[in-house]
């Protein structure tokens, strides 16, 4: 074995499973510092991948005798699939979580989760230690999916971080671009029925990622999210300011309810402002873009 092959053999390992838009954006990040392996049910992946440094695991998270080999190849996971629809469980959080169990190799996992699991906080400032209530399926899945991820780590003595994330935004994103919102001129709603949200840039989403990875505590739920304060309307409307678009109609709530897929209408029904502290505490995560408004400008 030459010296180059022992070194790249000597790297901590990372598994990310889920490797999209953030799980590419973490792998750049890593390079030349973990041996980042990713799974994938598509072959046409493959060849993106290794274009990264990545080494492409082919498996499909529906199917779990796909998932063998998973076993004891890393001592570091990043999960960042998503649940599959039509269940209030996360089959593909556990199906994943039993191919691990096979050898107690993993020392570290971090679990991407959504700020959906909280509900509907009618505004008021939301951190880590309130009470969950998820209001959808969706959010109900995630639920499912925390808790199986931390029973592991209690389990195997693994540090598990939970990382609780809203909306991700960045002009390279696929579907994470506020101007393809304002293109359609799809409408928000008015003033007075309008909700809090809160964001974080893809950017910084991927760096948490991997603070978490190094510094997270052990069965620890933390927020990733930047210093923004907005309704959502008011961050269309500084995005289409910023870009030089038209700003977005305005719409009641009962409007909205003819108009808007019951997905769009879910998260117009939530309104909260998440608490970033522990993660700039924990995770000592200083954010490339604190605000919307600095990531906009990009």
């Amino acid at each position: 074995m030459n010296r180059s092959t022992a070194s790249r053999w000597r790297r901590p390992r990372l598994l990310i499973v889920g490797c999209g838009d953030i799980g590419m954006r973490v792998a750049r990040l890593l390079r030349g510092r973990y041996r980042v392996l990713a799974l994938t049910s598509s072959a046409g992946r493959c060849d993106e991948l290794r274009a990264l440094g990545v080494v492409p695991l082919r498996g499909n998270l529906d199917q779990p005798a796909t998932l063998a080999r998973l076993a004891g190849l890393a001592e570091n996971v990043l999960h960042l699939a998503p649940p599959a629809n039509g269940s209030t469980a996360d089959e593909r959080t556990r199906h994943l979580l039993q191919a691990l169990a096979r050898h107690g190799r993993v020392q570290r996992f971090v679990y991407a989760s959504t700020s959906g699991v909280y509900g509907d906080a009618q505004g008021e400032r939301v951190d880590e230690t309130r009470a969950i209530r998820p209001a959808t399926e969706r959010a109900q899945r995630r639920v499912d999916a925390e808790r199986r991820v931390r029973r592991f780590g209690r389990a195997f003595a693994a540090r598990v971080t939970v990382l609780r994330i809203p909306g991700i935004y960045a002009s390279d994103r696929p579907g994470g671009d506020p101007r393809e919102r304002l293109a359609r001129g799809a409408p928000v709603l008015c003033a007075e029925d309008d909700v809090y949200t809160s964001h974080i840039h893809a950017d910084d989403l991927a760096r948490a990622c991997v603070a978490a990875l190094l510094r997270g505590l052990p069965q620890r739920i933390v927020h990733v999210c930047d210093d923004t304060e907005l309704k959502m309307g008011d961050y269309f409307d500084l995005a289409a300011d910023l870009c030089g678009l038209p700003r977005p109609p305005r719409i009641t709530r009962d409007e909205a309810q003819q108009r808007l897929s019951p997905l769009t209408l879910s998260f117009m029904s939530e309104s909260r402002r998440l608490d970033n502290r522990r993660m700039k505490r924990e995770l000592r995560l200083v954010l490339r873009y604190p605000t919307v408004g600095d990531g906009l400008r990009r």
